[in-house]
């Protein structure tokens, strides 16, 4: 019985309530009070526990609706160049009429008739090929140039410049006669520095040989070139009477650019020491043209940018064309005489490489231009006197006749073989009030033996003012003309003929109006410039 009671108490002790313990209790602490330390009751209290959060319910989001699928993009458009490799950007816009109008006038002398519409069926590169890969002798289409009833003298002054302008307009290799422009206003000569015209012919043909190959096969020809060696006195430049002309020029204007830091000097007198040594015999002009090394040359040591050595004319050309300066200069200068605005950074420092790297050849940095953005998007350019005459000559398939050519050059301001000094033409100045009038009268001599008169002009048949603007327009080819010139043009036409009069008077004002269109269109501004 005393186990039962034992077993019954442990299962009570067992059901009793474990007993919680008090979240707060009394401490001792000793404190200070009033300067005396006391033992004091304080009252201690475990924190609260905070009830648990309950987690937020779960939000499954709906699956999101299946989108369209993206478009297919459309293939990348095959590269515009498979031949010419250009280190910079391709123009990538339309080509047609205006690219090509464009392309004929500022990398030859203007379109023949028919010829815009032509290129304007070629892709941008075979256009631009057509121009810069000439092959064999260049054909010449059309008459012999003459005077009146007897062919050109090209040993006189006006022969001579008549002779280069027939091929201006009658050569099919159009840009190897616009870079011999080119390169005659770089290293610009006068006639009447040298002593024969034969000796400016044969200079010109330097330019066509190499100006669309090696710069550097270019500058050692004229280096040594009679016509040359005579205008900035390098047969006068010898060992113990040295002449600076052509060591100077050669830096500051054909290589190396002036006030830019390139050269002292001291490097323009050493330069000159380097380039004696040439001499010619006179035998009614100068014939025999060599170099002397032992009677002329000096042979002494030279310092050139920094460099020594025995240099000899070889030497000067190839230290300015190594020249770190040279690749910048040579492509900036090229570049303005095909695009009015210089090139940014970027594009220069990629032709700068490239020219480098083709070992200075000329026609990669030409054809790079040509296919440039800059060259279609950018400004329009002044045409050159001489590049006008031509291309009017073109324009109307006709020839060099009579001297008129020669005569009104000096009118426009731009005499070939006669620059105004050796830095060129100042192409800044190719309008005034002075040139202005001369180009009013190259229109003239243009349409000379072209105009409607006597029993054309009696039975001129009727046409009305818009009609009498394209008829005057489709006889320059069509040249891209300003809305605003178009609309004075039509308010000439309207103008000038009165709605009523005699059959006789009215044939007659509708030809004078057809010859004043033609001049108006040739001569205004919008044609000045391409």
């Amino acid at each position: 019985m005393a186990d039962d009671v034992l077993l019954a108490l442990a299962g009570a002790a067992k059901k009793k309530k474990k007993r919680k313990r008090k979240r707060c209790r009394l401490v001792k602490r000793t404190k200070v009070i009033k300067g005396k330390r006391k033992v004091v009751k304080v009252r201690k209290c475990r924190p609260k526990k905070k009830p648990a959060k309950k987690p937020a319910p779960a939000y499954n989001a709906p699956a999101p609706a299946p989108l369209p699928a993206p478009p297919v993009p459309d293939p990348p458009a095959p590269p515009r160049l498979k031949t010419i490799q250009s280190p910079i950007a391709v123009y990538q816009g339309a080509f047609g009429p205006l690219q090509a109008e464009r392309l004929a006038w500022r990398a030859g002398f203007g379109p023949r008739p028919g010829q815009v519409a032509q290129l304007a069926a070629m892709d941008l590169e075979a256009a631009v090929m057509s121009f810069t890969r000439p092959e064999g002798e260049a054909p010449l289409d059309g008459p012999e140039p003459r005077n009146g009833a007897n062919p050109i003298n090209a040993a006189s002054d006006e022969g001579a410049f008549t002779y280069w302008l027939d091929r201006m307009v009658r050569s099919r290799h159009q840009l190897v006669e616009r870079l011999a422009l080119v390169f005659h206003d770089w290293w610009a000569t006068r006639r009447d520095g040298v002593n024969t015209n034969a000796e400016m012919l044969n200079q010109t043909n330097i330019f066509r040989a190499h100006g669309l190959g090696s710069f550097r096969d270019m500058t050692r020809a004229v280096t040594t070139d009679p016509a040359m060696l005579q205008f900035l006195d390098g047969m006068s430049n010898r060992r113990g009477a040295v002449n600076e002309n052509y060591a100077r020029e050669l830096m500051e204007l054909f290589t190396l650019g002036a006030d830019r830091g390139a050269y002292t000097e001291t490097d323009v007198r050493e330069l000159a020491r380097a380039l004696t040594g040439w001499r010619a015999d006179y035998n009614n002009g100068w014939v025999n043209w060599r170099w002397d090394e032992l009677g002329r040359w000096d042979f002494q040591n030279k310092t050139i940018f920094g460099r020594t050595g025995r240099f000899d004319w070889q030497d000067a050309c190839e230290l300015v064309l190594t020249h770190p300066m040279h690749p910048s200069f040579f492509v900036h200068k090229l570049w303005s005489y095909f695009i009015p605005t210089p090139p940014d950074a970027g594009t220069s420092a990629a032709l700068e490489q490239h020219y480098v790297a083709t070992g200075l050849q000329v026609r990669p940095i030409v054809e790079a231009i040509l296919c440039s953005p800059q060259f279609y998007e950018g400004p329009r350019m002044v045409k050159p006197p001489i590049v006008l005459s031509a291309g009017l000559m073109r324009a109307t398939d006709r020839g060099i006749e009579n001297l008129e050519w020669w005569y009104k050059s000096d009118r426009t301001g731009q005499r070939i073989y006669y620059p105004p000094d050796v830095s060129g033409w100042n192409d800044q100045r190719w309008l005034d009030t002075n040139t202005t009038v001369g180009r009013w009268e190259l229109v003239g001599v243009a349409l000379a033996g072209k105009m409607v008169k006597n029993q054309a002009a009696d039975t001129y048949p009727e046409q009305s003012a818009e009609e009498a603007v394209a008829a005057a327009r489709a006889f320059w080819g069509d040249p891209d003309l300003t809305a605003e010139s178009v609309e004075q043009l039509l308010a000439f036409a309207r103008a000038v003929v009165p709605a009523t009069g005699t059959p006789l008077n009215l044939a007659r004002l509708r030809a004078q109006r057809f010859n004043a269109l033609r001049q108006l269109i040739a001569a205004g501004p919008d044609h000045q410039t391409c």
